[in-house]
């Protein structure tokens, strides 16, 4: 390789940490119950992107690294779930950004609120629903992601939708 490409590629690979590094980690953070297990899954995302020829990732460079960053987060996941039959239940950490007190109070509250009924839906509804709209990502991404059909995955996010949708009518009615 010449010094050109490595040159180029250095700067495709400082191009995609500054643009995905902080969705793959609030993605990974949710995935793995844990903001510190899901820097070190973005972190192996990243080495892994390393490792792979630009010309073969480019062209679906997001759902390379969504992909990467869910099968790895799974893997971990799925590797403590054992190690827990042998030692206490972790307590689950769920650190994110906060806005100041006095910017927007009743936003916190119904965005905490909404948080806290997407948490009640089955996982796979939660995961597609926080892939489309906390991460952005298309139908046809999410598919690719998560190993699912693009019509599964519509049928996923228009349940965990319509089940939002009711539990915010039952909220506003008791109120």
């Amino acid at each position: 390789m010449s010094d050109g490409a490595g040159a180029r590629d250095g700067a495709w690979i400082r191009e995609a940490v500054a643009r995905f590094e902080g969705p793959l980690t609030l993605y990974a953070a949710r995935l793995t119950g844990d903001a510190e297990r899901a820097r070190d899954v973005v972190q192996e995302t990243f080495l892994r992107l390393c490792s792979q020829p630009h010309s073969e990732v480019e062209s679906h460079l997001a759902e390379w690294l969504y992909t990467v960053c869910r099968n790895y987060a799974l893997d971990i996941r799925r590797k403590e779930r054992r190690m827990l039959a042998l030692n206490e239940s972790p307590a689950a950490s769920k650190s994110s950004p906060q806005p100041t007190p006095t910017e927007a109070l009743e936003r916190k509250e119904a965005a905490g609120e909404a948080l806290r009924m997407l948490d009640e839906l089955p996982e796979d509804q939660q995961e597609v629903l926080r892939l489309k709209f906390q991460h952005g990502r298309s139908y046809k991404e999410i598919a690719a992601i998560t190993e699912r059909s693009i019509s599964h995955v519509g049928v996923l996010i228009h349940h965990g939708l319509k089940t939002l949708r009711a539990r915010v009518a039952e909220g506003q009615l008791k109120a």
